[in-house]
């Protein structure tokens, strides 16, 4: 009874593997009709994807002639950008320069003409305020005189001295 048994299990085994393979059978159908049902509408969608490659394609390499264009135009605006800048710096130093030359020259001329003001103002002093001076001390002098010939002769005592006869005392 034991080989009976071990040749039931056995052949329900293979009845199992058949359905089994009957099954993998079944799919591989379906998976066969619906690969070309794919198929058919990928060899539809192709000449679409290759025109979009194509398109894509020239569009990258227009794409980067622009960017090479755009870059060399860009370094040229530096160049051009960076010798301006040298000759702007070259101009700002020479105007620096000369303006510091000019306020050196303008300090020159202030300072002279600050010392011959101050000359003028002590030829001013030295020739017309001494003779001022020595006038008013000469009509000092005359109008104390005249007094002293109105008075009478007589001499004033200090208690009637004048303002102009106080500077002389």
């Amino acid at each position: 009874m034991a080989d009976q048994n071990l040749l039931y299990i056995m052949t329900a085994f293979v009845v199992i593997a058949g359905i089994s393979l009957l099954i993998q059978a079944v799919s591989m159908v379906g998976m066969y009709i619906t690969v070309r049902g794919l198929r058919g509408k990928v060899t539809a969608m192709l000449p679409k994807v290759e025109s979009l490659v194509d398109a894509s394609q020239k569009a990258v390499v227009e794409g980067k002639q622009q960017i090479l264009d755009i870059t060399a135009k860009s370094h040229e605006i530096l160049d051009s950008a960076a010798r301006q800048m040298v000759k702007i710096e070259d101009v700002v130093n020479d105007a620096s320069g000369r303006a510091k030359v000019q306020l050196e020259r303008a300090e020159m001329v202030l300072d002279d003409t600050m010392t011959r003001a101050h000359d003028a103002v002590a030829v001013v002093h030295g020739g017309v305020m001494r003779p001022l001076r020595e006038i008013h001390g000469v009509a000092a002098g005359i109008r104390a005189t005249l007094i002293h010939l109105a008075s009478g002769g007589r001499g004033t005592n200090v208690a009637q001295a004048t303002q102009d006869e106080e500077m002389f005392i």
